[in-house]
């Protein structure tokens, strides 16, 4: 499912209008679509008051369709619209046939009518403003959204309320919220989500969402952001033959932990296990091997020489050998912030450089970013399309761009780096953004906040490399394994009742029930 912002909707519209798929026809879809959507959440329609608040554009005509359709299922339905409305309009003609109350603003000066409607309405349909709303709102919309706020402020039970398309006042590109917004229970959206859906406030306020089909799939930009889910993930990952040995599924190297973080090296590395890889072999600080060798058994051990707590810089050539051997490699997980550590990575990348083998395999996460930040043209230096995983504060020390620039525009902050870096990156978050320098683009549908945990972006990391280990690519391993992660913080969070009390190894102890679900 594609992600579009407005430009991209109306541009699709257009082009089908032109190809004869005309807008008449694509309201009667849409009204009908949020109607059916609607219907199917109410047990008994004829048992509701619905009230209709449409405004003057092409929300309000999607909503006078609705009405239409609504009513033909028995609810009792009346349409209260922010201007007169057009009585050579069809849409109107046919409300009038039905005999239904159809109101508006301008003969409404007491706003009585209004208070009536919204006082005794079981179900609101916002209908006023939809995707091209520009804030702050003014006008009739933000008059009859002010009285809904004030017939919600008297108390009693509140309405269902479904937003057609999106809540008044949300804009679609960017997410942000009018004050005036009422949040919806259901949006009932066309085609596509939009951009802004993906980000907050926005996403709080929508509800349920349901996207509606008009018709416009051949219409719609090819190279548009994605939405993850479960059967793209299981299409993604890789047989498992019976005939295989452990060779079959690739030998992932994992560079991490410092006397700081004893336990990153841990978690990335039982990741890479659990995501189907053969053999990891892992390499932590001397210091930490007899701690950590217990907690991973299947593991092989490679302790490297150490200083200051953290990787010395000859340790890079501690590492050659593995290199040769691995197909994928993982470095960042714990490393600490060591100066020493730092000549380290500069060293390694001089070392990955030269192996062809290792070109889209290669991963860099938390620690190891930062010290990526500090090299000098750090991005051609590094192993050709290599998977970069940070969050926004690590993606503020690769770009020198504010946090509040990067979180204001996640799709486009990852898609600019990814093709100015020629690496895949993956910016985590509440709806993580994974973009590929080719310009694919995929978010993770997952705001959630068992995630928000110490340890979990080892794990992610962790199962990243294990797929990269078994052969796919940077960017298909990236959303797999994205996808893996977030179903697992999930199941981690409904197992235990609560997200507060999920830790990272409960997020990847479900990584093998979260496996399974999109594999059978």
């Amino acid at each position: 499912m594609k992600i579009l912002t407005v430009a991209e909707m109306r541009a699709a519209e257009s082009a089908a209008d032109s190809a004869g798929n005309g807008y008449a026809e694509m309201m009667e879809r849409a009204g009908r679509g949020a109607a059916e959507a609607l219907l199917a959440r109410l047990e008994d329609p004829g048992a509701h008051k619905i009230v209709v608040l449409a405004g003057s554009g092409n929300n309000g005509g999607d909503g006078l369709v609705c009405a239409h359709y609504l009513s033909n299922a028995g609810a009792s339905v009346a349409v209260y619209l922010t201007r007169q409305p057009d009585e050579a309009d069809p849409k109107v003609q046919r409300l009038r046939t039905k005999a239904m109350l159809v109101a508006d603003a301008e003969r409404d000066g007491d706003g009585r009518v209004l208070a009536r409607l919204l006082g005794s309405a079981t179900v609101v349909v916002d209908a006023l403003v939809g995707t091209g709303a520009r804030l702050p709102l003014a006008g009739g919309p933000a008059a009859v959204l002010d009285a809904m706020q004030e017939q919600l402020a008297v108390g009693g039970e509140r309405p269902f309320v479904m937003a057609i398309d999106c809540p008044s006042g949300l804009e679609c590109d960017n997410g942000a919220c009018d004050a005036r917004l009422t949040p919806a229970d259901l949006t009932v959206t066309f085609a596509a989500p939009k951009r802004g859906f993906f980000g907050f406030p926005a996403n709080d306020r929508l509800g349920e969402l349901v996207v509606v089909d008009i018709g416009l799939d051949p219409y719609l930009p090819v190279a548009a952001p994605e939405v993850m889910d479960a059967e793209r993930a299981a299409a993604l990952l890789p047989e498992r033959p019976r005939q295989a040995h452990k060779g079959t599924f690739g030998r992932a190297l994992v560079i991490a932990g410092s006397r700081a973080y004893v336990g990153a090296a841990a978690l990335a590395a039982e990741a890479a296990y659990r995501a189907g890889t053969g053999l990891v072999e892992v390499a932590p600080p001397e210091s930490l091997w007899a701690v950590l060798a217990p907690q991973i058994p299947e593991a092989i051990w490679l302790p490297l020489d150490e200083r200051d707590g953290g990787l010395a810089p000859g340790a890079a050539e501690q590492v050659s050998d593995a290199l040769d051997k691995a197909s994928a490699v993982l470095f960042g997980p714990g490393l600490g912030q060591a100066g020493t550590t730092q000549a380290f990575v500069a060293r390694l990348l001089s070392k990955l450089a030269g192996r062809p083998g290792l070109v889209g395999r290669v991963l860099v996460d938390a620690d190891g970013l930062r010290h990526l930040a500090r090299v000098a043209d750090w991005a051609e230096r590094l192993s050709p399309g290599a998977v970069l995983t940070p969050h926004p504060g690590e993606f503020r020390a690769l770009t020198g761009r504010s946090a509040s620039e990067i979180q204001s525009d996640r799709i486009g902050s990852a898609q600019r780096q990814a093709q100015l870096w020629g690496h895949v990156v993956l910016l985590k978050g509440a709806f993580t953004v994974i973009a590929a320098p080719d310009g694919r683009t995929t978010v993770l549908p997952f705001a959630e906040p068992a995630l928000a945990r110490a340890g979990t972006g080892d794990v992610l990391s962790g199962l990243i490399t294990g797929l990269l280990a078994q052969g796919l690519t940077g960017y298909d391993a990236a959303c797999a394994a994205g996808w893996l992660h977030g179903r697992a913080a999930q199941l981690a969070a409904n197992h235990l009742g609560t997200a507060a009390s999920v830790l990272a190894r409960d997020v990847l102890a479900a990584v093998p029930e979260a496996l399974s679900e999109v594999k059978r």
